[in-house]
């Protein structure tokens, strides 16, 4: 068995690699390290986990992780520059599920306001969209594990930028569910305040606006002007992301069709749906998939809508598939799953 450590594992990303874990038949999990929860139990914590964890979350410190094979590391961003360059440099293979590894260094201080510690990383760190770079997590040390909504968004326009057909300025509207802002209170996601209503939020400018357009970019090699707005949900989990995407030429639904089934031909976690269905984020719920659908309009734009679990496939899911591929395992190993519904 390999050994993995969860640095943050108090938060709900670190909670949900737990809960995927548990079912790993070549992984388990040694090491637990939290901040404000040290010395608390797993289970008091999270009574979901009760039977698999019977032991405490333990306060982080150096060379706690030298009898782990890989670490994934569930810090705050900025926080979690510093473990991460310690992990690596003790030789520990690393997914990193903050955004500290995500943007080049500039763009890093520019959305986060924080000069990175650890720029050589950066260089070496491989974005761990694993429909995407497969090849690249293979011979990683390291992995930024992508945010969820450029996950949702980033799968649904892949077969489109990869065929070239993108015409003009994407639109993406996207819907969250409340456990994506984390476990920290906040007025707005507040029970009264985010229950029974749907509200915009960083509309000037989301963090995870940068790192779609930039993977954007890299998928079409080329600029491609791009507008994203986010939405808190009232549920707990998901991600739905409908795009609006003007075609590069006229092409009839059948074409388009054909470039999603091509582009997703084989791919374990990523099923587009039969013609007529649509993305909901309850089909998704607790595995690692994301559902797609796509339709053409008569004004030449492609409707593409996308839905993860935000939790899963957006977070903890996408690290264990990363950690996988790593190790050289199926990449499928823990996540065979599919979604709880209703």
């Amino acid at each position: 068995m390999l050994r993995a450590g969860i640095v943050g594992a108090s938060g709900y990303t670190g909670a949900e690699l737990m809960r995927i874990l548990a079912g790993h038949p070549e992984l388990e999990v040694e090491v637990t390290t939290a901040g404000q929860y040290a010395g608390t139990g797993i289970a008091l914590l999270y009574p979901s986990l009760a039977g698999w964890y019977p032991g405490d979350f333990v306060a982080y410190e150096p060379g706690l992780l030298d009898s782990c094979d890989v670490v994934f590391s569930c810090l705050p961003h900025g926080e979690s520059m510093r473990v991460v360059a310690e992990a690596v440099s003790a030789g520990r293979k690393v997914v990193d599920l903050s955004a500290d590894f995500r943007l080049p260094a500039d763009l890093y201080a520019e959305w986060y306001g924080l000069d990175h510690t650890s720029p050589d990383l950066l260089q070496s760190a491989v974005y761990g969209l694993c429909e995407l770079n497969r090849q690249e997590i293979a011979g990683a040390s390291l992995v930024a594990n992508p945010g969820c909504f450029p996950t949702a968004s980033l799968l649904g326009l892949y077969p489109l930028a990869k065929a070239g057909m993108i015409g003009g300025t994407v639109i993406i509207d996207a819907k969250t569910g409340i456990s994506g802002a984390g476990r920290t209170l906040t007025l707005p996601t507040h029970f009264p305040q985010a229950s029974d209503s749907i509200t915009p939020y960083a509309v000037s400018g989301h963090r995870h606006a940068p790192e779609i357009s930039l993977c954007l970019q890299e998928m079409t090699a080329g600029p491609v002007k791009m507008v994203f707005t986010p939405h808190l949900a009232p549920m707990d989990r998901g991600i739905l992301s409908t795009m609006y995407v003007p075609l590069q030429r006229s092409a009839k639904p059948a074409e388009v069709r054909a470039t999603f089934q091509e582009a997703f031909s084989g791919e374990p976690f990523v099923q587009l749906l039969e013609e007529g269905a649509y993305p909901q984020t309850k089909a998704v719920r607790g595995c690692n998939s994301c559902h797609v659908a796509v339709e053409v309009t008569g004004a030449g734009m492609a409707i593409v809508m996308s839905a993860i679990d935000n939790l899963v496939k957006g977070a903890s899911g996408q690290a264990v598939q990363s950690a996988n591929i790593m190790f050289g395992m199926d990449e499928k190993l823990g996540l065979s799953v599919c979604g709880l519904f209703p």
